[in-house]
């Protein structure tokens, strides 16, 4: 009967197969590397033909001691790696992911001289040639040189990879480099000096050949994507310096070597310096963007436009240089305070622009060192040789006075003095209010002289009118006398005998229809008058019509009777004293109807005398009768 144990042999070859790999390994050392692995070797022990131990200060063996060994196995298989004296750890590929960089940090190697940070680079296959780095002279601790995005096969036991992001400079942006190691920066200075062929401080290593001094650096990085050791360099972004239109920009530099002023002697307030050198640059910048190192240069801003400041509370300019000026407050000679608004216009060509930051530092410092103190005093001199009145009345004066002096003393600081301006002047209110009563006082007075030369030109006016009115009564007067001398003509001549009696009493008749309408024309034009003297004096006027007429109607009787007394002694001289009584006594009777004698008495002794006597007197008796009549129909 078979046993199981006849077929032991099988069980051994089952068992081989299945630990056929720790079989190998065992006897005869095989060891296989993945292709995505590779194998970090540790020797246990050393039999013979090496040093059994590695020198002071060393991890890593190179020449086959005990310990972790330098060189690594690739993906492959090897032999003679027996597991009892060699064990294998299997680790991955190290790989740098894109946009990273991989930092090494050397866990062995010679140390690094005293005063620097970072080791230098030596040619080791990007890390991957543990041995070729501590043969070459690699230094322990953190690394220049970096790797960048793909696979390597580093070995962990020597080297630790710190992963760190890809430096990335935005747009409109700078990056401000800081160097951790290199040379000491130069006594004197504040920044390293400019040192070419590092790439944008990418071979960190160039930098350093190359004499690079660790600290700030004059360089600056733009917009991109940069690899840069953060171990090395510290990046700093910072917004570009822009310098906008209607402005230069004024270069003041704090590194470079010292240089001579290029002004001349002329000019004692600053260090005016070419570019590049340390001071005050001679060529500003113009509109535009710059990369400018903020931390060594500083750029200043100044206007070549005409500039506005306002020396007023309620407004500022957008420039905001004006932003600490107040509204001027001053005194007059007569004491009394008031208060100004000016304006300054001025100008500071491109070319002038660094000398006034050579003297001033900056357009700040320009106001509030020259314009506010100028202006200022100027205006408070001004107004202390003026009282208020005048300095009102005189402001056109005063302005360009004003603009002469700033102009001379503005001239002296390389800026140009446009124009000054001065706006509100607010005085005292009782001062305003006493002006301002004064000024209606005299608007009331023309208003008054005003209304008087109206109702004077209304008078004249009124009298005018007066006298043209009369003018109808004068011509229509003249007229009756015309036709009464025409009636008087007519009726002398119808009869011869009586015409020198008609004629008289007819010329006596229009001689008085004459001056009444001359009497009435002068009481007419003095009713006129008084009438247009009571329009400007109402009382007085009154009294000087009752006066005028009274003294109208007085005139008129006394024209009425002299004209009376004329023709009475005109019929006296036509007809005699004793013809003339017996006429007027024989009137009046007839006016009375009173009958002397018989209507008709016919005496004498002649007969025929006596009849024609008679009827000489019925005649007369008749023409008496009918003149009566014709006077009692012109009085109706």
């Amino acid at each position: 009967m078979t046993s199981i144990f006849d077929y032991w042999w099988v069980f051994l070859i089952v068992l081989s197969i299945v630990l056929y790999k720790f079989v190998l390994r065992v006897f005869f050392g095989m060891v296989i590397v993945p292709e995505d692995k590779i194998g970090l070797v540790t020797k246990k022990f050393v039999l013979f033909g090496a040093d059994k131990s590695l020198p002071d200060g060393r991890i890593i063996a190179t020449k086959g001691e005990a310990g972790y060994q330098a060189q690594t196995l690739a993906p492959g298989l090897y032999w003679a790696k027996w597991i009892w004296q060699y064990s294998v750890d299997m680790t991955a590929f190290t790989i740098i992911p894109e946009g990273k960089i991989g930092l090494i940090l050397s866990k062995d190697g010679k140390e690094i001289p005293t005063g620097r940070i970072l080791a230098r680079k030596v040619d080791s296959d990007n890390f991957q040639d543990a041995t070729a780095f501590l043969n070459n002279g690699g230094q322990k601790g953190r690394q220049t040189a970096f790797i960048t995005t793909g696979s390597y096969r580093i070995n962990p036991f020597l080297f630790e990879i710190v992963m760190a992001d890809q430096v990335k400079i935005f747009e409109n942006m700078v990056g401000i480099v800081t160097a951790l190691d290199g040379e000491p920066i130069p006594q004197g200075q504040i920044a390293g000096k400019n040192v070419d062929g590092h790439n944008n401080f990418q071979d960190f290593d160039k930098f350093l050949e190359a004499g690079g001094n660790r600290g700030l650096q004059p360089q600056v990085m733009l917009a991109g994507s940069y690899y840069i050791n953060s171990w090395a360099t510290q990046i700093e972004q910072t917004p570009m310096t822009d310098v906008p239109i209607g402005y230069v920009g004024v270069v003041i530099s704090y590194i470079g070597e010292d240089g001579q002023d290029v002004t001349g002697e002329h000019f004692k307030h600053g260090n005016i310096v070419s570019k590049g050198q340390r001071g005050v640059w001679m060529e500003p910048l113009g509109p535009g963007k710059y990369a400018l190192n903020k931390y060594t240069t500083k750029l200043e801003p100044v206007p070549t436009t005409n500039l506005v400041l306002n020396w007023a509370d309620a407004r500022s300019e957008s420039h905001n240089l004006d932003h600490n000026l107040s509204t001027i407050t001053v005194r007059s000679r007569d004491g009394f305070p008031f208060n100004l608004d000016v304006s300054q216009i001025i100008h500071v060509p491109a070319n002038e622009a660094p000398k006034v930051i050579a003297r001033f530092g900056s357009m700040t410092n320009l106001v509030s060192q020259v314009l506010e103190p100028t202006i200022g005093n100027y205006f408070r001199n001004s107004a202390q040789e003026s009282d208020v009145i005048s300095f009102l009345s005189t402001r056109k004066e005063r302005q360009e006075s004003a603009r002469n002096h700033i102009k001379v003393v503005l001239d002296e600081y390389n800026v140009n003095a446009v124009d000054t301006l001065i706006g509100d002047i607010v005085p005292p209110d009782s001062l305003m209010k006493t002006l301002t009563d004064r000024k209606i006082a005299e608007e009331e007075q023309k208003t008054y002289q005003t209304q008087k030369m109206a109702q004077e030109q209304r008078q004249g006016m009124e009298k005018e009118t007066a006298i043209a009115d009369m003018q109808k009564e004068i011509v229509r007067a003249s007229q009756s006398v015309e036709i009464a001398q025409r009636t008087a003509d007519a009726t002398v001549k119808k009869a011869e005998g009586d015409a020198t009696s008609l004629k008289l009493n007819v010329n006596a008749e229009a001689e008085a229809t004459k001056m009444r309408a001359n009497a009435e024309a002068e009481a007419t034009k003095a009713r006129a008058g008084a009438q247009a003297e009571a329009t400007k004096l109402n009382a007085s006027a009154e009294a000087e019509k009752i006066s005028k007429t009274g003294l109208a109607e007085a005139e008129k009787i006394m024209a009425i009777g002299k004209s009376t007394a004329e023709a009475y002694e005109l019929q006296v001289s036509a007809m005699g004293g004793d013809n003339f009584t017996k006429y007027k006594i024989t009137e009046e009777i007839g006016k009375g109807n009173i009958k002397v004698i018989p209507d008709i008495l016919i005496t004498g002794s002649n007969g025929s005398e006596g009849g024609i006597s008679g009827l000489l007197g019925m005649k007369l008796m008749e023409m008496m009768d009918t003149k009566n009549n014709k006077d009692e129909t012109k009085k109706k």
